[in-house]
């Protein structure tokens, strides 16, 4: 039932994508990630949570997106969990997003940057970037709305 969603989801946000690339538009951070293959849980989650307009809008935004792995990782049943409690996953996915396009050059180590959730990450840069713990795997992805900085490990917002 869970693979189902996520599949109905992405097909939906997919058929969203293939329209503006008919339509001639650059890729948004929701595009980039489906082009991407590897955020397809990220993908289903935004949808999910209904964030998925927000992603596509102007911003620009700065987005750490967890990985398929990062999700797996996480402890049985919280995806499932969260897909049912929408206003906790919005709130999981929007202490992912930082208001502005931050990239890796304007990091440094110790800054914080506060999340659209409202709570700080913290980014350290000795020995590879982490934010809150999580290494940057992959950096400065641009999209026509942000960039984003891919993470392998799921944050999870202060209590």
């Amino acid at each position: 039932m869970l693979r189902r969603t996520f599949m109905a989801a992405t097909a939906t946000i997919a058929l969203t994508a293939s329209t503006a690339f008919a339509d001639g538009h650059s890729m948004d951070i929701v595009d980039t990630a489906i082009d991407a293959g590897t955020f397809t849980t990220l993908v289903a989650a935004v949808a999910a949570a209904g964030l998925v307009d927000t992603l596509k809008s102007e911003g620009p935004f700065t987005v750490f997106a967890p990985t398929d792995e990062a999700f797996a990782a996480l402890p049985e049943g919280t995806v499932e969990g969260l897909l049912a409690d929408p206003e906790a996953l919005a709130a999981i996915l929007t202490y992912h997003v930082v208001a502005g396009k931050v990239m890796s050059t304007d990091l440094s180590d110790g800054m914080t940057a506060t999340t659209v959730n409202g709570a700080d990450v913290t980014i350290m840069t000795e020995g590879g970037v982490m934010v809150n713990g999580a290494n940057v795997v992959a950096a400065d992805i641009e999209a026509s709305n942000g960039v984003i900085h891919v993470i392998d490990t799921v944050l999870m917002p202060p209590m």
